[in-house]
């Protein structure tokens, strides 16, 4: 399971929609780029989704992570995301669409 950085790709259901990365520390990096800890995915905006018509809302907002956090390796205290990362995004209907990675930004670290 590879560790997300920065540049990971985080995408909802509703391909292209993609979540906006927010990396809380500085402390550690992977080839120079930020790797995204606990609660980052979180509350992220969502753009591009194309999730759209009467009565149905665009994924707008990631919600809380599901899974893909790493279990033993922190940060200064904050797990580690990985490339399982997957939780819901406030699009329609509620509580049933996903957002993932794509890609995690880089393939040189990762958790065995």
């Amino acid at each position: 399971m590879l560790w997300l950085t920065e540049d990971a790709v985080v995408v909802c259901a509703h391909e292209p929609g993609q979540v906006s990365n927010g990396p809380t520390q500085n402390i550690t990096t992977v080839a120079g780029r930020r790797v995204l800890v606990a609660k980052d995915p979180e509350g992220r905006s969502i753009r591009g989704c194309p999730n759209v018509g009467a009565g149905i809302r665009a994924c707008l907002n990631t919600l809380a992570v599901k899974k893909g956090y790493s279990t033993w390796i922190t940060v200064e205290g904050h797990s580690v995301c990985l490339d399982t990362l997957s939780g819901m995004t406030d699009g329609t209907p509620p509580e049933t669409v996903i957002y993932k990675v794509r890609h995690a930004g880089q393939n040189i670290v990762e958790e065995l």
